[in-house]
């Protein structure tokens, strides 16, 4: 039996991911966007997996500059997911990022006032499949926000979780 790409979209609407805002900087700019696919690989060393379309204008700038945040969304910030996914007519990176407060981590990478928690990285290995990058990334610093609740991608819309 053969998965058609849309029966699969629709199967993956089913399964919930963290908002995260992935951001980076350095010598080939500044660049940033929202991504769900985004999980643990292991905790010595801690590593993250983080999946970016190839089709993005920005896939080469974080391969280029070697480092990234994953910043992890707390409710609320919906709008600035959506401005950070495309959805707004802010074409301009620097607009983006004027919309809330960011910090720099250790690896120079912006790291997101309020989100529940920053994930400070250097990509460690990137396998291309289909049509993703898949970036192996090695955390070098966390640090937590004071959100106790979080934010999900499910069945096409954000959802709160956690204790209120």
């Amino acid at each position: 039996m053969t998965v058609t790409k849309q029966e699969f979209r629709d199967a993956m609407a089913r399964l919930g991911a963290a908002v995260n805002i992935v951001t980076t900087d350095g010598p080939a700019g500044l660049g940033g966007l929202t991504v769900s696919a985004v999980c643990s690989v292991s905790d010595d060393p801690p590593t993250l997996l983080v999946c970016l379309n190839r089709g993005s204008p920005q896939n080469r700038l974080f391969k280029d500059n070697g480092v990234l945040c994953v910043n992890t969304l707390a409710p609320g910030q919906e709008a600035l997911s959506g401005r950070f996914a495309g959805r707004s007519a802010e074409a301009d990176m620097a607009e983006r990022f004027s919309h809330a407060t960011w910090g720099i981590m250790e690896t120079g990478a912006p790291s997101l006032d309020g989100a529940t928690v920053a994930f400070d990285c250097r990509i460690a290995e990137v396998v291309e499949r289909g049509t993703h990058s898949v970036l192996l990334c090695e955390v070098q610093a966390v640090r937590e926000g004071a959100a106790l609740r979080g934010l999900i991608w499910f069945s096409r819309d954000y959802h709160a979780i956690g204790a209120a």
